[in-house]
């Protein structure tokens, strides 16, 4: 899909695996790209592939730019980014508009955007999946969460790394959809990984089942991408487990709160900490094989 070329004033708050490639990507469709980062090493990187600017905090990015993108690790990094006097609320225009796509509670997201809304810009909560294959083939999909002409204004820089975007509500709304998408992804890891070790103690070809059935109704696209790399026991890529139960903890903080009952979800953590317990908090998320091959060997 060709993309729009355009001349924006922006900045990217965090360089990191997600960040890193977004703001390129907003870079390569001509916007004029301010970044920090933590780590100036990083930033200089940044701009020695890319060009545009580093600043030396979260303020400085703000000042002078139409909207601010951050893409950091949680809840209190966001809100170390944005508030006090260095902060990225400190620089902000009037009618200007801040854009988080880190995966955070909904709480922070609404606190954050009801502080912009008194400061007179906008907050959008924009949390996406992909990982990070998505976010350097500019693949994603975003959910968003916020005032509705905020985000109008904003969809054609989300376009820039984005194959699916959407406005899904109030202040919150995307991050609680980013949830719904964990609680998915969580029970489909959990049954592909069962369903390749039964495969192969029942001695069958594991290529070759799953090359049949994910043209079925069991199809998935952790199945596609995941069960190639599960058979051949390679889990050194991809979104990491410890990412996932920083996710998950979200998720079940959340659903304390507003009484869903998330029994898989909660199993699936826990089997989480136990692959974390093995020393795989980075290996990625389809893991969960190899705790079932451990107890299997018991």
């Amino acid at each position: 899909m060709e993309r729009q070329q355009g001349n924006s004033k922006v900045a990217f708050i965090g360089l990191g695996v997600m960040g890193y490639p977004l703001a390129g990507h907003l870079a390569k469709a001509g916007h004029a790209v301010t970044v920090f980062n933590r780590t100036p090493a990083r930033a200089q990187q940044w701009l020695e592939q890319f060009g545009g600017q580093a600043v030396a905090s979260p303020r400085k990015a703000a000042e002078g730019n139409e909207v601010v993108f951050s893409c950091v690790g949680a809840d209190q990094d966001l809100r170390e980014i944005c508030l006090g006097e260095n902060g990225a609320f400190a620089g902000m225009a009037n009618g200007s508009v801040f854009v988080d796509h880190t995966t955070t509670s909904a709480a922070v997201a609404q606190e954050l955007s009801a502080a912009a809304q008194r400061a007179g810009f906008d907050f959008v909560d924009a949390p996406v999946s992909g990982g990070q294959a998505g976010a350097e083939n500019g693949q994603l999909t975003v959910m968003m969460g916020g005032d509705a002409a905020a985000i109008a204004r904003i969809a054609p820089l989300v376009d820039c790394f984005a194959r699916m975007q959407a406005h899904m509500g109030p202040s919150g709304s995307g991050q609680l959809t980013k949830m719904v998408n964990q609680i998915c992804i969580a029970g489909t890891v959990q049954g592909l990984a069962e369903g390749v070790q039964f495969a192969q103690k029942a001695g069958l070809d594991g290529k070759q089942v799953f090359e049949v059935i994910s043209k079925g109704a069991a199809q998935s696209w952790q199945m596609e991408n995941r069960a190639p790399t599960m058979l051949a026991d390679k889990f050194d890529f991809g979104f990491a487990v410890d990412w996932m139960r920083k996710d998950l903890g979200l998720v079940l903080d959340e659903a304390r709160r507003n009484g869903a009952l998330l029994p898989v979800a909660a199993l699936v953590d826990q089997f989480y900490a136990e692959v974390q317990a093995m020393g795989g908090g980075r290996w990625d998320t389809s893991s969960l094989l190899r705790l079932l091959t451990k107890a299997g060997e018991k």
